[in-house]
């Protein structure tokens, strides 16, 4: 069953919360989409891997739930962008501000290496906007 040690994860985080205030160092291992990544949680009791999505942004997105072309082809460039974010930077990220999102079942964090922002870089390049949970806006420019 996978609701136990996600159950046991989040009583965890609840009697941990301002443990969390604190930097984390993980190990990116995969790039999901522009604004969400896997990184390798040996922390958790059966699952070794926890999904992170980028606190403060949003990416377009990709494939099926594109609304438009456009918003594929930039969901495309943005996952391309933090690809090599880490690719250049490497692949252990510093995570803070870490929250569950209200899907559950993956973290929100500020994602850094060095002094390199990741959510700072993708807005700069025009890959993601500020967000903060209101109605997002359209990728596809209307």
């Amino acid at each position: 069953m996978k609701t136990i040690p996600l159950v046991i994860f989040l009583s965890y985080l609840t009697f941990c919360a301002p443990a969390f205030a604190d930097l984390y160092e993980w190990k990116v291992i995969r790039v999901i989409d522009g604004d969400t990544i896997e990184v390798e949680a040996p922390f958790l009791p059966k699952e070794l891997k926890l999904s992170v999505r980028v606190l403060g942004i949003d990416t377009p997105e990709k494939g099926g739930r594109a609304k438009c072309k456009a918003e594929a082809d930039l969901a495309i460039k943005a996952s391309k962008f933090t690809e090599s974010f880490f690719k250049v930077l490497g692949n252990k990220a510093t995570f803070s501000d870490i929250k569950w999102d209200k899907f559950g079942g993956r973290v929100l964090a500020n994602v850094a290496i060095q002094d390199n922002n990741l959510a700072e870089e993708l807005i700069n390049r025009g890959y993601a906007r500020a967000y903060n949970g209101e109605k997002k806006k359209s990728w596809c420019g209307k």
